[in-house]
């Protein structure tokens, strides 16, 4: 089954779904670093070029669920807790992204327990925000939307890794229907509800729109030693440091045969990894000129 994040369960359904979930079970307040955090390389934090940056800052913090943290000149940092996780810089005379050339697929925020996307799910069904879809993938449960200038996002929790069913060295997902009821049932009945994304939260991966798929694990392979654990025909590959599931996805169910990036438009500028291999900040590009950037940095 290709897996893809379009659309399962819409706004509707979600608002439907939500109507009859009750709170259940407690847990601990303190989380645990999600364990895409843990690996060699990981994702740090993610740079989007905004034509009006304030107003998707505003939906990052309204939406989502980050903070904001700094500013400097025309770039807005937000986060979770200490974290930066997304820059948003300005760039009013940008051209909107086109969704057929390579760029973002989405940008995905791992909480840190089931409880917390319950929290997110509620805060979703509360104030009626729009998602495109929502999926269990067996190693993940995520929902989906899209921000105002067409990035892609996904809000997501791991199911244990230990609990993951490999294949060799490949990883099974899929796309299966989320149970909200079961995800919300695990809110406690005196939960304070959505406060934000908590602390601990990341970035866990990034999925990209590139022009050829097998082109971009072999380049990931190259640059950050990344193994290739899911594959969708020529389609779509999902790329691991560590044994995760993915902290790279790249697709081209929307951009088949794309060429060089136009970096006059809005959407993905950076994307930034934490590697524990690496000696000195430095700056890459893909085959399709997307710029990654690399920090040296121990796992978390």
């Amino acid at each position: 089954m290709e897996l893809t994040r379009r659309k399962l369960v819409g706004s509707a359904a979600l608002l439907a779904l939500g109507a009859g979930v009750r709170p259940g079970h407690t847990e601990p307040t303190m989380s645990n670093l999600p364990f895409a955090a843990t690996t060699p390389v990981s994702v740090s934090r993610v740079g989007l070029k905004a034509r009006d940056a304030q107003a998707l800052a505003n939906f990052y913090r309204d939406v989502v669920g980050l903070q904001e943290l700094a500013r400097d000149g025309e770039t807005i940092t937000l986060g979770a807790g200490s974290r930066a996780l997304l820059d948003i810089e300005s760039d009013k005379a940008a051209q909107p992204d086109d969704p057929r050339s390579a760029g973002l697929f989405h940008t995905a925020f791992l909480l840190p327990s089931r409880a917390d996307l319950g929290r997110w799910i509620k805060h979703a069904i509360d104030k009626r925000i729009p998602v495109d879809g929502a999926s269990d993938h067996l190693v993940s449960e995520a929902l989906y939307l899209t921000d105002p200038e067409g990035n892609g996002i996904e809000i997501y929790r791991d199911r244990p890794h230990d609990s993951w069913k490999w294949t060799g060295s490949q990883v099974a997902m899929a796309t299966d229907q989320l149970d909200i009821p079961s995800i919300v049932a695990e809110l406690p009945g005196s939960d304070g509800g959505w406060q934000g994304m908590p602390e601990n939260s990341i970035v866990g991966h990034v999925h990209l729109r590139v022009g050829e798929p097998a082109s971009a694990a072999d380049w990931w392979k190259t640059q950050f030693g990344f193994d290739t654990v899911a594959k969708y025909g020529n389609s779509a590959v999902f790329l691991s440091s560590g044994g995760y599931h993915h902290h790279i996805g790249a697709n081209s169910w929307q951009s088949p045969g794309a060429g060089k990036r136009d970096l006059s438009r809005t959407g993905l500028a950076w994307v930034e990894m934490r590697s524990a291999d690496a000696k000195a900040a430095s700056t890459y590009e893909d085959p399709w000129g997307t710029v990654i950037r690399a920090l040296p940095g121990q796992p978390g």
